[in-house]
């Protein structure tokens, strides 16, 4: 599996509170009454619109210390149904500890006020981060999304992959928790229960928004000008090689390490229902023994004993085991069985491209 890194906790600036006198009347300014039904009918989010200088900025941090994790800051305008992404910048890598947190607090902070000052977006709405052969979703994970709802009431996590980039395919996914995962998991209701009646599956923790890069008009023509003449470049004809098995290989280690993880997440609930089951049969023989006691009490003219007995070890309720992580890694089987069949298909078809033009 690839290394986990503990991601930082948002820091917000102060939002700018526009006061407005009170209507007359005691009736509603426009203000307030569009901030009620914003709060009633929130806009659900359609598409992530990234600026390409955006994703140009978080592809090359990315790029630059591969294999290595690196996180950065989102920057942008929460607009209708649209989060533009305007801006980031990227957290500087230090040791985990309080002394690093605080310092990178200050940096952040001060990395906000500066590009303020300078009339930049300076607005949270997330963050981004690279991973490794697309192995992302993780609790750390969940728990900065939960840390950034506290505060932001939509933001997402754009992850990069620059192994999979370098396979010829812009990984670059923009990410957000649904609501109802939300909702069970600040109501600690991640278990088998609660999970069937909201008929939340292992499907339902992730929702992918898609992304849109856009550019202005002066860029778009700049871009134009700097395209090649030549419509076959280098970069095309590596499209061609049949050399994945890298790539493969890499893939497959990471999935037995995932199915490794599954058996042991599956051992777990298997120990707990055995415990479980143990605990309702010995229940079962002290109810039965203390309802003899009390036949026999009844037929002396003595007060029956009570069926429960809360000081009794074999009442006190065993925890189940949170299913997040099973869940988690049931996702990560899947996106690895993805890129192996995605990667295979590719390969089929440059096999049998190959067999052509030998044929010709």
């Amino acid at each position: 599996m690839a290394n986990r890194k503990r991601l930082p906790n948002p820091i917000l600036c102060p939002a700018l509170v526009v006061p407005s006198a009170a209507a007359p009347g005691g009736a509603r300014s426009f203000l307030q009454a569009v901030s009620k039904v914003t709060e009633e009918a929130p806009t659900p989010l359609r598409v992530v619109q990234m600026e390409g200088l955006a994703v140009l900025k978080i592809i090359k941090h990315c790029e630059e210390f591969a294999p290595a994790l690196v996180t950065g800051q989102l920057l942008g305008l929460d607009v209708g149904s649209v989060l533009e992404v305007t801006n980031c910048f990227p957290f500087p890598i230090r040791e985990e500890d309080d002394e690093a947190d605080a310092d990178g607090a200050n940096y952040q902070l001060e990395m906000m006020r500066c590009l303020r000052e300078v009339n930049v977006d300076n607005n949270t709405i997330g963050w981004y981060q690279s991973c490794l052969l697309g192995s992302f979703q993780t609790v750390e994970l969940i728990e900065t999304f939960m840390n950034y709802q506290e505060s932001i009431r939509r933001c997402v996590c754009i992850v990069y992959d620059p192994s999979r980039s370098s396979q010829g395919v812009l990984a670059l996914k923009a990410l957000k928790l649904t609501d109802s995962f939300m909702d069970l998991y600040r109501n600690n209701g991640l278990t088998g229960e609660k999970l069937r009646e909201k008929k939340l599956s292992w499907v339902d923790i992730f929702e992918e928004i898609p992304i849109k890069v856009s550019n202005s008009a002066l860029v778009s023509a700049f871009m134009k000008e700097l395209e090649p003449e030549s419509p076959v470049t280098q970069c095309d004809f590596d499209r061609l090689k049949l050399s994945t098995a890298p790539f493969m290989e890499r893939n497959l280690e990471f999935l037995i390490g995932c199915m490794d993880d599954l058996s042991s997440e599956q051992n777990k609930f298997q120990y707990y229902y055995r415990n479980l089951s143990r605990q309702q049969s010995q229940q079962q023989a002290w109810l039965q023994k203390r309802r003899q006691e009390n036949m026999a009490r009844k037929a002396a003219g003595e007060e029956p004993l009570p069926e429960e007995d809360p000081s009794n070890p074999i009442f006190k309720p065993i925890p189940e085991p949170s299913r997040l992580e099973g869940y988690l890694v049931t996702n990560q089987i899947s996106s690895y069985c993805n890129h192996i069949n995605g990667v295979a298909g590719q390969n089929f078809n440059r096999l049998y491209l190959m067999k052509s033009l030998h044929e010709d």
